[in-house]
């Protein structure tokens, strides 16, 4: 009886061993994709460094000229096969209205920004357990983003040989696009597919749609996108054909944080607990009988 009660013994250790274990890879693994409160100076600094490198990985994109041409009549000729080659007549008709299309100028320059930064305080003070995975989105549709300007150089409409596009913030002396006037030559010019002005601004449609609470803010989450494609397309910045680009890596953005979290970044919990707080610990009890 000796012996088997010492086997008896071991077999309990070991088989208690084994879920602790498991559990101990399991709940780290969990603490990672649970979202925490975020610490202010950290997300400062981590913006910063993140928008100085898309920066510079964006403009260190060799500017293939020639390539970006042919690139851009061929996605020019496919709008017209499709019969949705618009941007031209959307160009000059904007432009033929002095206030609105330097409007647009200032629009295409200045918004692009400010509204994504603003949303990205919003979520920080008011949604802080669903803003690390609407970040995750963002960073990574701009990574993708990223790729896309190595892997297809493309011209905007307004450089394009021939076809008698307007370069509306040249024509209107306005501060507008780094890609144009005295500041062309701080920025790559042949970056135009994917259009992150899409990318970013349904990323902040969807968000404020998702989250708002007051109808109206709801109501223009979802008019700013509409507004920006209109913006990007009447000056001659991108094709239409670049939105599409823009959504595809936003999806891939949305498909990265849905993987990591198993949750759309809308659907998990608005408040977390404070970091160095420890969670409520669930304790089984053992059956008794």
């Amino acid at each position: 009886m000796g012996d088997s009660t010492v086997t008896t013994l071991e077999g309990r250790q070991q088989a208690a061993a084994l879920p602790v274990a498991e559990e101990t890879g399991k709940g780290r693994l969990r603490r990672l994709r649970t979202p925490r409160r975020p610490r202010l100076w950290f997300e400062i600094l981590l913006i910063a460094v993140s928008y100085w490198t898309y920066s510079l990985v964006r403009n260190a994109v060799p500017e293939q000229r020639a390539e970006a041409l042919r690139n851009a009549d061929w996605i020019w000729r496919l709008e017209g096969q499709l019969g949705l080659a618009f941007e031209q007549s959307v160009n000059h008709a904007v432009n033929s209205v002095t206030w609105l299309i330097v409007g647009m100028n200032y629009y295409y320059a200045t918004l692009h920004f400010v509204v994504t930064l603003g949303v990205l305080v919003w979520l920080y003070r008011s949604h802080p357990g669903r803003y690390a995975a609407s970040r995750l989105v963002l960073f990574t549709t701009t990574g993708a983003a990223l790729a896309g300007y190595y892997l297809y150089p493309l011209a905007p409409p307004r450089l394009m040989n021939g076809e008698h596009f307007i370069d509306t913030v040249m024509v209107h002396q306005t501060w507008g696009s780094m890609a144009s006037g005295d500041l062309k030559h701080m920025s790559n010019q042949y970056a135009a597919m994917p259009s992150m002005h899409i990318g970013w601004s349904v990323w902040c449609g969807l968000t404020i749609f998702a989250l708002a609470s007051v109808p109206w803010a709801r109501v223009l989450g979802l008019l700013y996108p509409a507004v920006t494609l209109v913006v990007i397309v009447a000056t001659a910045n991108h094709f239409w054909l670049d939105a599409v680009g823009g959504l595809v890596c936003l999806a891939f953005g949305y498909g990265i944080a849905l993987a990591w979290y198993g949750r759309w970044p809308y659907s998990l919990p608005r408040r977390v607990p404070e970091r160095g707080k420890p969670e409520p610990r669930r304790i089984t009890l053992p059956k008794q009988g």
